[in-house]
């Protein structure tokens, strides 16, 4: 499997970002696919999650602001990021996992498969 983030950048508080991410390598539907971001000098956190059977799970410090989804026709997982907060700069992986429960969709651990990271800075 080959997961490819883009849609990072620059952006202002109280601005809006999308990321994506090209899946590739096997069968896409099968996979539940993950967003977790690192800042820096702090550890990988978990930020949304769409299992195979479309539903989806939010951390808390995103949950109302943020949107996961995806296109199973484009085989891309995208993350809707609205009213950006200094404190959401980190960069922003994929993830993905065809074992993936709801009990396991919030960690890291669960996922095998990684992509490469996009940067988001939100500053003004």
């Amino acid at each position: 499997v080959q997961l490819q983030a883009s849609g990072g950048g620059l952006v202002q508080p109280g601005g809006s970002l999308r990321l994506s991410c090209a899946f590739s390598g096997s069968t896409f539907r099968r996979y539940s696919l993950a967003w977790f971001r690192q800042a820096p000098g702090k550890e990988r956190e978990f930020v949304a999650a769409i299992k195979s059977t479309g539903s989806t799970a939010y951390s808390d410090a995103v949950k109302g602001r943020f949107a996961i989804s995806r296109d199973i026709a484009k085989n891309t997982v995208y993350l809707q990021m609205n009213s950006l907060k200094p404190e959401d700069t980190a960069l922003y992986y994929c993830a993905a996992d065809t074992g993936i429960i709801t009990s396991t969709m919030r960690s890291s651990q669960a996922y095998d498969d990684w992509g490469q990271g996009t940067l988001v800075t939100v500053s003004s």
